[in-house]
């Protein structure tokens, strides 16, 4: 029965956003078109999906999902000032490409798109740490690689987070220790390897970050690898860097940024992705929902902009809340 009334919901927003964009030219024309980075994680895919409906349905723009990761979204931006909007941005995985395009006035900052931000690391199922409390540290997950099965289990190729630890792999010479690495080809084929370990409580070691249906389905304990070093971080994020050093992930902002010509452009819509925040908590109970009933990013929009009113109706503009309002009732 939930699932029916998930999906029944789901058509009759569809239904509505085929008709409405030509019974509100007006509006369509005065937001004209919107591009937005749609990052291929689901936290990322969701809140792209609450966007644009919002802004279809309540400013009336033509909004474009552009599929895409961190970095090849900045050099987009950074080539052919495209995509328009980039959401969901980790600011510790960007690295320099993007405060280059923050200091060249390419791009501006709007918003943390979730509050307080992320948090994202190297981790080992919670039953490993308590069977062997020496793995809490990066130390003796070196001493002793059999424990976590020898392998590390390491970002996809594009992402942020592989540039850091390729490097950090590097600089603790972790494959002399008797560790592989071994990296996946995708985000799912990571979350997988969690997933079938955890399952069989056999061993595993790897990054991940949160919010993130594994990291809330899944009890893991994050391996210390020391101390945050403020000076060494922003090398471990560039591929080039000669001589890393060891350092731990800071916390996380998770940013919303758009061009500056999008900005100057479309202060309406600027001013909406300004307010449009989510709660770490929140998003993390939207994904679990998301997997307990097998939804689409498209229908776990269609659930938080039923179930949580309140929340979103504070981004939007006074005319976009009269229609999105009357429409969601």
């Amino acid at each position: 029965m939930q699932k029916l009334t998930m999906t029944a919901a789901a058509a009759v927003v569809g239904c509505f956003m085929a008709f409405a964009p030509q019974s509100d030219a007006r509006a369509a024309e005065q937001c004209g078109e919107v591009s937005i980075a749609q990052m291929n994680w689901a936290a990322a895919e969701v809140t792209t999906n609450v966007a644009k409906f919002l802004l279809e349905q309540g400013y009336g723009c033509e909004v474009a999902l552009v599929k895409s990761d961190t970095i090849p979204a900045i050099t987009s931006v950074a080539e052919n000032g495209e995509p328009d909007v980039v959401t969901n941005l980790w600011l510790n995985s960007a690295g320099d490409a993007y405060k280059k395009l923050e200091a060249g006035g390419t791009m501006k900052r709007v918003a943390k798109v979730l509050e307080p931000g992320g948090v994202e690391g190297w981790w080992i199922p919670t039953y490993l740490a308590e069977e062997h409390p020496e793995l809490k540290t990066i130390e003796g997950v070196m001493a002793h690689p059999e424990w976590v099965g020898n392998r590390f289990n390491n970002c996809p190729d594009g992402w942020g987070c592989r540039v850091v630890s390729d490097n950090l792999v590097r600089a603790l010479k972790l494959e002399d220790s008797g560790i592989k690495v071994f990296n996946h080809g995708s985000g799912e084929t990571l979350a997988s390897s969690m997933g079938a370990a955890v399952t069989d409580k056999e061993p595993w070691f790897g990054y991940y970050w949160g919010p993130t249906v594994p990291m809330g389905k899944y009890d893991m304990t994050r391996v210390s690898l020391g101390k945050y070093d403020e000076a060494a971080f922003p090398k471990l994020q560039n591929k080039d860097t000669a001589n890393p050093q060891v350092s731990d992930f800071p916390a996380a902002p998770i940013l919303t940024s758009v061009t500056t010509k999008f900005a100057e452009e479309n202060p309406d819509v600027t001013a909406f992705f300004s307010k449009m925040t989510f709660k770490t908590q929140t998003m993390s109970a939207l994904l679990a929902w998301q997997d307990e009933n097998n939804a689409s990013a498209e229908e776990t929009a269609v659930h938080y902009l039923t179930a949580y009113k309140d929340e979103w109706s504070g981004w939007i503009n006074d005319g976009a809340r009269k229609k999105l309002v009357k429409l969601l009732n």
